[in-house]
């Protein structure tokens, strides 16, 4: 059970490194615009002294997108994710790939990328901040401090914690320490690196700077799979114990319970002050596949249609979902009574929404009160309106969700 449960972390989810993008058809003779300049990657060379290195020591990079105008003094700073790595083998393997080695990062695009366009149709309330989209190469939500040794002899670095401080000490150099507005978001593993660090982020900054946190797909449950086990906590443990992560945990928490239960969400949340943003999917199609029905609790391969479309599941299958969505539902009360929290809960098949432009804000996106997430969340930021908090209905209630969402593998 344990090494199927460490193989579906090892999972590298290389969709979430860029917006799916429509194909470009020529439609005449005339020459298509050129498309946007793709943003250029930084590398933090200078902070491989302190010790912040991706698994195989390279330096840690990220992509900066300047402000203007009204949004030259406000900041948006995007923590990537990309699943985790939990034995030494897992990470070794990760070395390879763009999640674990800066040597496989290449310049990306923010055009058609949601919360980082610089579209004003697209991206309202957002498009003119500095925008930042910080690259993850730790596998453990940018927050391990340890270290191992390969098979091979060569050393891996788990040293997330220090990539983070890094680049944010890199950026409040660079503009970040003047904001009068800053943003930190993430998408699954940066989701949960989101909730991990929100409160470090907030202090960084004076009292007066408008300071909040979105957590993208970053809800992950601590619940049992479709054969009883806790497998997907099992794994968790390995990511904990292996790279060291007590120390981005709640100390209250860490005073009542073990360090693998303090790093699910429903424990982080009880203890940040920050204003927070969650932002998950009911139905979140990586945790059906990676947490509800792993393949090491599905030998019969009874779920593996339903877990590639919940259209194909069926009646009984529905049932088991429901009570997926319920779980999560409770999970998060603590944040639903927390005043100047937001919360845009669908029931949509999928995973990842703020940084795929096709769910943030298109004729597609997902609506909860016939409102896109783009326009709930700016509400929520800008406080243009209180207690925005959307709850969706169960599972195929809501219109809105379209079978061409991302359902990144």
């Amino acid at each position: 059970m344990a090494v199927t449960a460490a193989a579906v972390l090892v999972l590298v989810l290389l969709s979430y490194s860029g917006p799916l993008c429509p194909r470009l058809v020529r439609a005449s003779p005339s020459p298509l615009p050129s498309p946007p300049e793709p943003v250029a990657l930084t590398l933090l060379a200078c902070a491989t002294e302190k010790g912040a290195v991706c698994l195989d020591g390279t330096p840690p990079g990220y992509h900066l997108q300047r402000g203007s105008g009204s949004g030259s003094r406000s900041w948006l700073i995007h923590l990537e994710g990309g699943a985790w790595c939990n034995t030494v083998e897992s990470c070794s393997d990760r070395r390879m790939s763009m999640l674990g080695s800066s040597n496989f990062m290449k310049p990306i695009q923010f055009a058609g990328s949601g919360i980082l366009d610089s579209d004003p149709q697209l991206n309202p309330d957002f498009y003119n901040w500095n925008r930042v989209r910080v690259r993850y190469c730790d596998g453990a939500s940018f927050s391990g401090d340890a270290e191992a040794r390969a098979r091979d002899g060569s050393i891996l670095h788990f040293r997330g914690l220090r990539i983070y401080e890094a680049v944010i000490d890199e950026l409040m150099k660079k503009g970040l320490a003047s904001a009068t507005q800053a943003l930190l978001v993430g998408c699954s593993a940066g989701g949960l690196a989101t909730l991990l660090h929100c409160d470090d982020f907030r202090a960084r900054f004076p009292q007066e700077a408008s300071v909040k946190c979105l957590a993208d797909a970053g809800f992950f449950l601590n619940a049992r799979d479709i054969s009883g086990e806790r497998s997907f906590r099992s794994a968790f443990d390995g990511v904990v114990q292996l790279q060291n992560i007590r120390k981005v945990l709640p100390k209250n928490c860490l005073a009542n319970k073990d360090p693998t239960e303090c790093f699910f969400p429903a424990e982080l949340i009880k203890s940040i002050h920050t204003p927070v943003f969650i932002l998950n999917s009911a139905y979140d199609s990586s945790q059906i596949r990676y947490i509800l029905a792993p393949d090491s609790s599905d030998p019969d391969k009874l779920w593996l249609s339903c877990k590639d479309n919940i259209k194909n599941c069926n009646s009984t299958q529905t049932q088991v979902l429901h009570g997926f969505r319920n779980a999560m539902v409770n999970d998060m009360k603590v944040a639903q009574v927390k005043e100047d929290w937001g919360m845009f809960i669908d029931s949509c098949f999928t995973h990842c929404q703020a940084h795929y432009g096709v769910s943030w804000n298109s004729p597609i996106s997902p609506r909860l009160g016939n409102k896109t997430i783009a326009e709930v969340v700016g509400d929520w930021y800008t406080g243009r309106r209180q207690g925005v908090k959307y709850n969706d209905c169960e599972y195929p209630c809501n219109p809105t969700c379209s079978s061409l969402l991302p359902t990144p593998p």
